[in-house]
């Protein structure tokens, strides 16, 4: 577990979240707290961060797909924890949330990061091939089987559900494990239609 800490420190230390924040939640920062950023979102609390991207274990080489991925600020701390070897791509439904964060990225988060508009009518990039990570920074009420199906075998996604922060593991044989650490709160997962 420190090896993980120790990476998630550093990637903290390599992204700062006022690159990512709108200019008037700049000051904010440093606090350990939600931020707004628009159209109903906010930048998530850096405490809560923290513990999904500890509980996520993004390795390098990783291929991670980043739901809900609102400012880019969390595409960015997983780009620095799977290194140029990996690749970090974010979904975000509100298109004008998805362009301010891809040139946010483009400014200050290194090339394998990238923020993409969410399609309509599909949840995650099911086109794509599947991923060893899934970060979801927006509650489901139910687990939702299409980001269970993007999801490698050895893979772990970390996504709130029905109040609870859950820890989805598929074992390389199928199985799909599931265990709950905590409440948390978080704006709605939704997708277009």
């Amino acid at each position: 577990m420190d090896r993980v800490r120790r990476r998630v420190d550093a990637a903290f230390a390599a992204a700062d979240r006022a690159d990512y924040l709108p200019e008037s939640e700049r000051r904010h920062a440093g606090e350990d707290r939600p931020l707004r950023i628009g159209f109903g979102q906010t930048n998530s609390q850096p405490k809560t961060v923290r513990n999904m991207l500890r509980l996520l274990d993004a390795r390098l080489g990783h291929r991670v797909l980043d739901i809900g991925s609102g400012s880019g600020w969390t595409c960015a701390l997983l780009a620095e924890m799977v290194g140029p070897s990996g690749r970090v791509i974010g979904v975000e439904v509100v298109p004008e949330l998805a362009w301010s964060a891809q040139a946010a990225l483009r400014e200050h988060a290194p090339p394998w990061a990238t923020v993409q508009e969410a399609e309509p009518d599909v949840l995650g990039l099911p086109s794509e091939d599947s991923f060893e990570r899934i970060l979801v920074s927006a509650e489901a009420v139910s687990l939702p089987a299409p980001l269970v199906s993007q999801l490698a075998p050895g893979g772990r996604m970390v996504i709130p559900v029905a109040g609870r922060l859950t820890v989805v593991e598929r074992q390389t044989d199928g199985v799909i494990g599931l265990r709950s650490v905590g409440h948390y709160a978080f704006v709605p997962l939704v997708w277009r239609s």
